[in-house]
């Protein structure tokens, strides 16, 4: 993904995280490459983590600080909303689109729980696939053009991730195979 400054030109490039759910398992899997420009900074972030005690597995592709502003804001509805993933994620993409602070975050994200996988966008979208794979970032069309080849053929959501985010690294130059995986058995 790449972000725009309004004082200059486009800085920051994104990442590839890739969400894989089979019937015993989801699997939430991102690099670990931050760019800026044509250089990289750093080989190992972590932009997939666990929220909500553990439940609720989420990654970010975009703006570093801007994901962690919309964690807590995320981590705030699910207190409110407790159990109720697609609620909270409704509620965080209203106050994204309609609050001035949150309209400048440069950011996606991919969220889910057990039942639920979900792409919450700046625009106010709030995406279910209609597979059981999804993908963001700079190399996300390549994560899910490979998982979804390889899904129908292989059971484990492990698997089918890892493979995916290997192609995804060898073509995008913004994605590294320095991998940060998260799983919930289901």
């Amino acid at each position: 993904m790449q972000t725009h400054s309004e004082h200059g030109p486009a800085l920051w490039y994104g990442t590839t995280i890739l969400a894989v759910r089979k019937p015993n398992k989801l699997v939430v899997i991102g690099d670990g490459q931050v760019s800026m420009g044509q250089t990289v900074m750093k080989g190992n972030a972590r932009k997939v983590r666990r929220l909500a005690g553990g439940d609720i597995i989420a990654g970010f592709a975009g703006a570093t600080a801007d994901a962690f502003t919309l964690f807590e804001r995320l981590e705030e509805k699910l207190e409110r909303f407790p159990g109720q993933l697609q609620r909270a994620a409704v509620e965080l993409a209203k106050d994204w689109r309609t609050e001035k602070y949150l309209q400048k975050l440069e950011a996606l994200l991919i969220v889910a729980d057990k039942e639920t996988t979900l792409v919450i966008t700046g625009m106010g979208d709030v995406l279910e696939p209609e597979h059981h794979v999804v993908a963001i970032g700079s190399g996300g069309n390549f994560a899910h053009a490979a998982a979804l080849g390889i899904h129908q053929y292989e059971d484990d959501a492990e698997l089918v991730a890892r493979k995916a985010m290997e192609i995804a690294a060898n073509i995008c130059v913004y994605t590294n195979t320095s991998f940060t995986i998260e799983t919930l058995d289901l």
